[in-house]
């Protein structure tokens, strides 16, 4: 039987979607599982190269460099693992140093052009290039380098009033999503959608990323700062599902439990933003909630990816990661058993900061260990082409020029 779809080169990121699906089709018929709810459970399946190039676009990482050399090892990488996307970051968390991959407006757009660039010369899909630009404490684009800068959630969206002032939340997204978009970013990692149900919480309402105590004025807050966003064609991941506001703990350091303080209503403004398609992506937390899965925090969790997110509020978009070197995740499970729960939870695009701790083959290992996944019958082709498909169809909401570069 002839195989039904080619790789991911030379074609446009909605036909990339086609092929996708239509190559798990194929990977069903040629091992003869195809029945009507679709292939049958796991086995072992042989990778191909196809099945390769689709699971490369399910990762994003971290990189060390701010300037374009030609031996940057990142092009490289890009070209030989067909890499879906890179995060950047203004200083060096493992060297303790200022210096990444942000050092002024003029630099950084040759950087993403040249990471462009390099997508395009191995003729894969354009890339997701993130930055977490939330505005206050958490924004890599600093005024110092010569950046535009924004107040942080909590003083954007403040408290009182049953018809919160929008205004200047769109304003601040609009700020930042222009500043990302004239430097060649295209997907930013905002709004924060969780609810500041503990103010002393360290990671969220003691930073002000949150918009509000109240689930309806987060929601309409990061609603607004949202649409600032798509106002300059940059995409959004509301972030962190199901909700990180009721936590005592940080997930950078540690296993985190939410089970005595989390609640349902902090689900509601990801329900309001995904509804509204404001949220281009979904960012899971890596929190831990018993009521919700006995066994494993919601990074890792079918039962509130696909359970929740997917089946209760219906998203259907993408799902990404927190940052799997974060220790709720790193400091509990290894990377092959990481990667085999959270792509079977049904995550799509797998987050790498590469900054906690630095890796130069990450990329490399952490598609080294899918593909051993999959040739164990851990994880199933059809599942690798169920997020390359929803990647590819995301990606036609580039803005044209990116797609047109990298689709030539």
């Amino acid at each position: 039987m002839p195989i039904l779809a080619h790789t991911l080169r030379r074609t446009s990121p909605l036909g990339d979607a086609r092929n996708c699906l239509l190559s798990a089709l194929s990977a069903c018929l040629l091992s003869g599982l195809l029945l009507l709810g679709g292939c049958a459970g796991l086995r072992p399946h042989e990778p191909t190269p196809e099945l390769k190039r689709m699971a490369g676009q399910m990762l994003l990482v971290g990189f060390r460099g701010a300037e374009p050399a030609p031996d940057l090892p990142i092009l490289g990488q890009i070209a030989a693992l067909n890499l879906g996307g890179v995060i950047l970051f203004d200083r060096d968390v493992a060297l303790g140093s200022q210096d990444r991959n942000i050092e002024s407006p003029a630099q950084l757009l040759r950087l993403t052009t040249a990471l462009q660039t390099a997508a395009h010369a191995a003729g894969s899909p354009p890339l997701f290039i993130a930055v977490d630009q939330e505005g206050g404490r958490v924004q890599r684009l600093k005024a110092a380098r010569g950046f535009a800068e924004t107040p942080a959630a909590a003083d954007l969206c403040p408290g009182g009033s049953p018809t919160p002032d929008l205004a200047p939340a769109f304003a601040a997204g609009e700020t930042v999503g222009r500043t990302l978009a004239g430097v060649g970013i295209n997907l930013d990692f905002a709004p924060v959608a969780d609810v500041n149900v503990n103010p002393q919480n360290p990671v969220i309402g003691a930073l002000g990323r949150s918009f509000s105590s109240d689930p309806q004025q987060a929601a309409a807050c990061a609603g607004a700062f949202a649409q600032g966003l798509h106002a300059n064609s940059v995409l959004t991941a509301a972030k962190h599902f199901p909700g990180h506001g009721s936590s005592t703990t940080d997930s950078h350091l540690g296993f985190t439990d939410v089970t005595a303080t989390w609640t349902e209503t902090e689900l509601l403004p990801f329900r309001e933003l995904t509804r509204a398609g404001l949220a281009d992506m979904v960012m899971t937390a890596h929190v831990f909630d018993a009521r919700l899965d006995p066994d494993y925090p919601a990074t890792l969790s079918k039962k509130v990816i696909d359970g929740i997110l997917r089946g209760r509020l219906g998203f259907a978009g993408v799902v990404v990661t927190d940052d799997l070197q974060m220790r709720a995740v790193a400091g509990r499970y290894g990377l092959k058993e990481a990667v085999r729960r959270i792509v079977n939870a049904g995550a799509d695009v797998l987050l790498i900061g590469n900054n906690l701790d630095f890796d130069p083959d990450i990329a490399e290992k952490t598609l080294d260990a899918l593909m051993e996944l999959v040739a164990e019958g851990s994880v199933s082709p059809e599942r690798i082409a169920q997020s390359c498909a929803r990647i590819q169809k995301l990606k036609t909401k580039l803005p044209a020029p990116q797609r047109t570069l990298a689709t030539q």
